[in-house]
Parts: structure tokens; sequence; C-alpha cells
């Protein structure tokens, strides 16, 4: 290739696939197309500093990620048992990433390559960006931030903040000038006017209320445009939490998905990627989820407002399967975190809460557009090649009930065997803490089902 030292490393817990769904891949065609040389360390052993250094030091940074899942819960079972299998690993084997990964990573760069900056990213890092639960421990835990001595972290789809920073970093700024750019998290030393100072670290770990509290202030701040800066204290060290990135355009969504994959495994691997052979004929059209269930994380990782790709960019992905030798003529899903959200918008452009269906459907929520969804199914499902086009991401069934034609498409002609939702429960005081809908929307929704 010519080089001689990369601008970037990209140091992933998983294996490496060239395949938008896998996030270090995204993030190197972004990093490429902006002009940068990627290098991608996968799955480096981080008992050899040999390993750790087969790429030799970057020009401007290393960006570490645990991989696509948290590296806890890639190892371990909610019964905190180990698991069997690593599905993002080459034949599933287990044991090629570290526990904590984000952590161990940025330490063992830390120590080989002083001075180069490490910039954390991923769900993992993401979920992390400030004084947290930590289920495998049963105790709250700092700042990944404090714990991996990283530079600076990036939260949430991380394309738009990735750039910025290695174009700041290029321009000659030092990591530690780049405080601001939204999306990100970092060490600071003073809180700016109109910020907002959550419950210290040492305050959230000792008292259920201000842990609460912080939760609260968080969850009030994770829309943008209208989310303000938020700081926390972890003794005498500052974290800083900037506002969340823009979400992307419809354009920029089918820019990405437009970069020159491969779509296949790197052709090192002698054995197959379990993660890959799930997703290689399924189609991301859309990120985002404005269920604002509260025990999940998408709210705060991809965010409430549904992006989505045009169309013809769907289609284009799809026509580009019927190529690939794997293909059997069967699309296994076209979705994202919730299927038929699809094109979905707010008929007054969104507002602070984006507390869409709970307690009730908003009524500004454009229920209609799951027509968008169907009509995209049908057209895949018309192009030469394509035997059928199935849903197998989760399907939000109070959403459904408010469009019945478009349910009965759904439910009709493109369930492959199973149609997914997540009821999560049927006892309305827990449901209600749940933000989810109560048990008579689903029997109403089973019903509506066995009719079609």
């Amino acid at each position: 290739m010519g080089w001689d030292q990369c601008d970037v490393i990209i140091v992933s817990g998983d294996a490496y696939v060239d395949h938008p769904s896998f996030g270090a891949a995204m993030i190197a065609r972004v990093l490429e197309a902006a002009g940068y040389k990627v290098g991608i360390l996968d799955q480096p052993d981080w008992r050899d500093p040999a390993d750790a250094m087969r790429l030799g030091a970057p020009r401007r940074c290393f960006a570490v990620t645990a991989g696509n899942i948290d590296s806890m819960v890639a190892h371990y079972t909610v019964n905190r048992k180990k698991r069997g299998e690593d599905a993002y690993s080459p034949s599933g084997k287990t044991g090629r990433r570290p526990n904590r990964a984000s952590i161990v990573y940025s330490n063992m760069l830390q120590t080989h390559f002083k001075g180069v900056p490490v910039i954390l990213g991923g769900i993992e890092a993401s979920l992390r960006r400030m004084a947290h639960y930590d289920y495998w421990s049963d105790k709250v835990r700092r700042s990944i931030l404090i714990d991996s001595k990283a530079d600076l972290l990036i939260y949430g789809m991380a394309e738009t903040a990735v750039v910025q920073v290695m174009d700041r970093l290029s321009a000659g700024e030092t990591i530690r000038d780049i405080r601001d750019v939204p999306g990100t998290a970092c060490r600071d030393e003073s809180i700016l006017t109109g910020g907002i100072e959550l419950p210290s670290f040492e305050e959230t770990e000792k008292d259920n209320k201000a842990f609460n509290t912080m939760t609260r202030i968080h969850y009030e701040n994770r829309v943008y445009p209208y989310a303000k800066t938020l700081y926390q204290r972890h003794a005498d060290q500052l974290i800083r939490i900037n506002p969340p990135a823009k979400p992307l355009s419809t354009k920029e969504m089918d820019t990405l998905y437009a970069l020159p994959f491969t779509r296949e495994a790197h052709p090192k691997y002698k054995e197959t990627i379990p993660a890959w052979e799930q997703i290689r004929d399924s189609v991301t059209a859309h990120r985002g989820c404005f269920g604002n269930c509260s025990f999940c994380a998408i709210t705060f990782h991809q965010g409430p407002r549904i992006q989505s790709r045009s169309k013809n960019s769907v289609l284009d992905e799809v026509r580009s399967f019927v190529k690939k030798e794997w293909f059997k003529g069967t699309v296994s899903d076209i979705g994202g975190p919730t299927a038929n959200m699809y094109g979905m918008h707010c008929a007054i452009g969104g507002c602070k809460e984006m507390n869409c269906l709970f307690p009730e459907i908003c009524e500004h929520l454009v229920v209609a557009d799951q027509k968008i969804y169907t009509a995209l199914l049908q057209d895949a499902s018309e192009i030469p090649g394509i035997n059928h086009v199935y849903i197998a991401s989760g399907v939000r069934h109070d959403l459904a009930l408010a469009d019945l034609k478009a349910m009965e498409k759904m439910v009709t002609r493109f369930t492959g065997g199973h149609l997914k939702i997540a009821p999560e429960h049927l006892v309305e005081d827990v449901t209600q803490v749940m933000n989810k809908p109560s048990g008579k929307v689903y029997f109403r929704f089973l019903e509506k089902f066995r009719e079609f």
C-alpha cells in the first residue's frame, strides 16, 4: 500500500468483518473516506506486548472499542455464568478478548505507546461515560474515562465526531485541546456557564437518591438539540459530557452505507464468524428508537430520533446480495432497533422529551408512516433474484395496532415463521415502570395477529 505509518489504528475486541453492522468496519471506512490511513488491530492478545505492537504507533491516535457488544455481556449470561460461545470471534471461540476490554486495551496501549492519544468508542464505553451501576460487581463504578485513563470518549454512533476529532488533531491541536466536540466525553478542569453538574461519583456510590437524580438529569439531556453539557466530579477529577451529536440526515445515512464495504470477513480467518453468518443477508434500514423503555440502552446510545436510509439506498444493498455466492434468495431482515419505526417522523419536528409511545402514542407521531416500511419490504421482494424478504428485527406491537393495514402486511407477507415482539411483562404496575404498554395491548395485538 506504500504506507510507512497509519494515521489511526482501531483496536477492536471483535474479529474484523468489513460489514456496516460491525462498528470497527464502519468507523474505518468513514475515516478512509475522509482521507485517513487506517489500521485494524483485531482481538490483540492483551497478555503479549508484541501483539499489541504489530502495526506500530499511529500518527494521530488509537481508537479503542470492546466490540459490537459489551465484553462482559459477550462473556457472561444474566446469571453470571460463562458463555460457551463468542459470536464475534472465529468459530465462536471464547477467550479472544478480555473482560472490560475497553479498560484493558486502553491501559495496554498507554503502557507501550506513551504519549499517543487513546480514544474510546463503542457501546461498552458509551454506556459507561459517567458513574454507573455495574451488574457484574453489584456496585456503582466510576466513569470509564477514569479507570481506562483514555484521553477522550466518543459516545453514541461515532461517525461525525470521530472525523471532527481526527481533523482537529491533523490541524495541529493536541488531544487536550479537544473538549467541545458533540458526542464526546473527557476529563476537564472547570464547569462552563450553562452546564449542569450531576451528583458526584462519591454521592451516587453511597446514596440511591443521588444515583436516581443523576440518571434523571442524564435522561433529560439525551435529545439533540435540547441537551446541555453535563459534568460529574470523581474525587479531584471532573468528567465533562458534551451534548449528543446531531442525528444523521437520510443523505448522510445513505453515504455511510454506500461506502465500499466488501461485506465479507477478513480473508485471514480460516473459520467462520458466527455473527457475520447471522447478519450477512440482512439490511440495517434505520437507527434510533423512540420507545424509551426504561431498561434499554438504545435511547442513550443510538438516540430516540429515527435516522432512516432512503428506499433506493436499501434496495441497492439488497441488489448487491444477488451477486454473492453465499446468497440463497432470502433477505432475513430489513429493519433496525424497532423494525416498524422506519421512516417515522413527528409532525411538529420532535420535542425535548421524545417519549412518543408512553403512556399513549403521541398525537404528533405520524403512525401512518408504517406504510412506508411495508412498501419498502414489498419493493425489495420484487427485485430479481429475491425469493423472500422477512422481518427479523423486533416490531413494536402498540405501533402496529395503530395501522392495521400495515400490520396485516407485516404479518401475512413478511413474517418468516415468527414475528418478534417484546411485551416484556403483562402486569400493569410493572409495565408502567418499564415505560411499556400494558398487557391489554399485548392481548389485543395477539387477537389481531391470529385474525390475520
